[in-house]
């Protein structure tokens, strides 16, 4: 969990542009392809993760308002980004603006419990993650290249100069 502010603005700062960084790697034709019947979209998964941050962040106090918990799926995933950009942006302003590091171990009411307002932060973080794993085996299976985000993908081995490891 995050003592200070500006360890979570580091840290979302870097998590928020692998997500864009997936965003970008999923086209319009493949976007609402459902590869299983138990598993969401490409752009349902996308559109959750963009919702999440006004979600969480108005029950946290943060935003005044739950801006996307009514809207549709973007129709492209290029808007997908652009809305998830503005808001990734505008809770890390906000975050700064609102509160101080001496305010992350309040608690607040979240979803039924008392969370602590680093770990409402780390959740944001760690949700995101999470998401963005399954989509990449929705990308995976098809066909779209992957970001390597904590490692190289399959594809970005040969720029290492590597052969990729045998699956």
């Amino acid at each position: 969990m995050y003592n200070y502010i500006s360890d979570f603005l580091e840290d979302w700062k870097s998590e928020s542009q692998s997500t864009l960084e997936v965003f970008t790697r999923i086209d319009n034709k493949k976007k609402s392809e459902k590869i299983n019947d138990h598993l969401r979209s490409l752009d349902r998964l996308a559109w959750h993760i963009t919702q999440s941050i006004t979600e969480m962040l108005h029950y946290a106090g943060i935003f005044d308002q739950n801006f996307l918990e009514k809207e549709p799926i973007p129709d492209t995933m290029e808007m997908n980004k652009e809305i998830y950009a503005h808001y990734s942006a505008e809770l890390a302003r906000l975050v700064k603006e609102k509160w101080e590091n001496t305010d992350l171990t309040e608690k607040i009411e979240m979803y039924g419990e008392m969370w602590e307002k680093r770990f409402v932060l780390t959740i944001l973080v760690k949700h995101q993650i999470h998401h963005r794993g399954q989509m990449t085996v929705v990308m995976r299976q098809a066909g779209l290249k992957l970001p390597g985000i904590y490692g190289p993908s399959l594809e970005e081995w040969s720029s290492y100069g590597m052969p990729a490891p045998e699956i």
